[in-house]
């Protein structure tokens, strides 16, 4: 496999001096809060547990979003293969909490190891994967070189990248092509990201587009006993959910509230920010605009004279899109890029989007398309959706739509469960 000369300096930096950058970067982190001080020795390739015997697929997912995608892949293996271990790698405080509650028994978590070749090699010597999976695009030089060169098969599913990604490793291009160049095969989410791929060296007849593997996920879950005690709290009230929103949306998505509770003035909004640590700076926005509120976090309901009810934990997305019958995807009117909009269209939620929706863009496209989603470019023409789809018949049939178009896609785990089974199977042939 050759090597650009960028790669080779990289990977004799890996080898040489990346160990004492990395563990400065660990310390600051650990100040910062972003790592666990119980499980650090994972981020230096030191397992905490055991390997199993039996063969182990190794699946690498950048955070929550890209975990949460192949969690129902990931179940579906193990129950094809019950020998089978599989080994998850985040690299995320918070992506580790929720691997913690969600993934199923033969299956551990760890932190990925940072790049440096000395933690890499002790991450790959310990856990020996027969086969590896890249999810979405974060590929670390060490990491891909290493495991490659220990014969392991690799696979890239659910591959995704963005113009600023693709406009980033242009000025890597060899380096990212002989990156590239040592996955076998690539599942990608869309006719973008293959022609992005394409451009950077990964070669056409490795590539398939496929959609998300986010089509094949299950629901999300929620408590039952929770759900049912929020209905009857809520007892018909009219609600609607802005979730996932970022810095700068709040303002907006409470000006379309209080235009939408003109023609509705027991309308409650449940308000759920993507960073929960972001809930004081939104709690005082809230009192500074004079809005009656309770929060979540304080175990507190959405009283009857409460106009906003500030969702601020983590884990309860599936909670939020049962009750609320329209949900505006935050992220999407700035410039973030846009959530996983299967979330609610599983759920039976009708969906409103921003214009900037450039990380799901595809499915976006379909979900208008099938008349599952409408877009809104400002806090006026979100208050006149919200108000429409008050008609339950309205909701009602966005939400079908929206079931229509996922179950479209759900044959997309069935083709990643077949390429990830037939890999493991060839690898296992003499």
């Amino acid at each position: 496999m050759a090597r650009s000369l960028f790669l080779g300096l990289y990977l004799a930096w890996s080898a040489r001096g990346a160990r004492a950058f990395a563990e400065r970067k660990l310390r600051e982190r650990l100040a910062d809060g972003k790592e666990d001080a119980a499980r650090l020795d994972e981020r230096r390739g030191i397992a905490t547990t055991p390997r199993p015997e039996g063969p182990l697929i190794w699946f690498h997912a950048a955070s929550v979003g890209e975990s949460l995608a192949v969690l129902e892949l990931i179940r579906r293996a193990l129950d094809e293969r019950e020998d089978l271990t599989v080994l998850v790698t985040t690299g995320t405080v918070t992506s580790a909490a929720v691997m913690a509650e969600r993934l199923p028994d033969r299956a551990i978590h760890q932190f990925a190891p940072l790049d440096a070749k000395p933690f890499v090699a002790a991450f790959l010597d310990h856990w020996k994967p027969d086969v590896a999976i890249w999810t979405e695009s974060e590929l670390w030089p060490t990491l891909v070189v290493e495991t490659h060169a220990r014969g392991v098969p690799m696979l890239l599913l659910n591959a995704r990248m963005s113009k600023a990604s693709h406009d980033k490793w242009r000025f890597a291009r060899g380096m990212i092509r002989s990156l590239l160049g040592r996955f076998q095969a690539a599942l990608v989410q869309d006719n973008l990201t293959m022609v992005y791929l394409r451009r950077l060296g990964m070669p056409v007849d490795r590539m398939k587009v496929m959609g998300t593997l986010k089509e094949g996920s299950a629901a999300l879950p929620c408590n039952e006993d929770d759900r049912a005690a929020m209905a009857a709290n809520l007892a018909g009230r009219p609600v609607w959910l802005a979730a996932s929103t970022h810095d700068g949306e709040e303002k907006m998505v409470l000006q379309a509230h209080r235009m939408a509770m003109r023609s509705s003035p027991r309308l409650l909004l449940i308000l759920v920010p993507r960073h929960p640590e972001r809930a004081e700076e939104i709690a005082a926005l809230l009192q500074s605009d004079g809005w009656r509120f309770t929060r979540r976090s304080a175990d507190q309901e959405p009283a009857d004279e409460a106009q906003v009810y500030l969702a601020d934990t983590m884990g309860e997305m599936g909670l939020w899109y049962r009750l609320s019958p329209i949900s505006f995807v935050g992220g999407s009117l700035v410039a973030i890029g846009g959530h996983n909009p299967f979330e609610p269209a599983a759920l039976g939620s009708a969906i409103l989007h921003g214009p900037y929706v450039t990380n799901f863009v595809d499915i976006y496209d379909r979900l208008r398309d099938g008349g599952a989603a409408r877009l809104v470019s400002s806090p006026e023409k979100l208050a006149g959706q919200v108000a429409e789809l008050l008609n339950p018949d309205e909701a009602a049939t966005m939400a079908a739509a929206a079931w229509q178009v996922i179950s479209d896609g759900a044959d997309v785990t069935d083709r990643a469960l077949a390429l990830v089974i037939d890999t493991l199977e060839e690898a296992e042939t003499p």
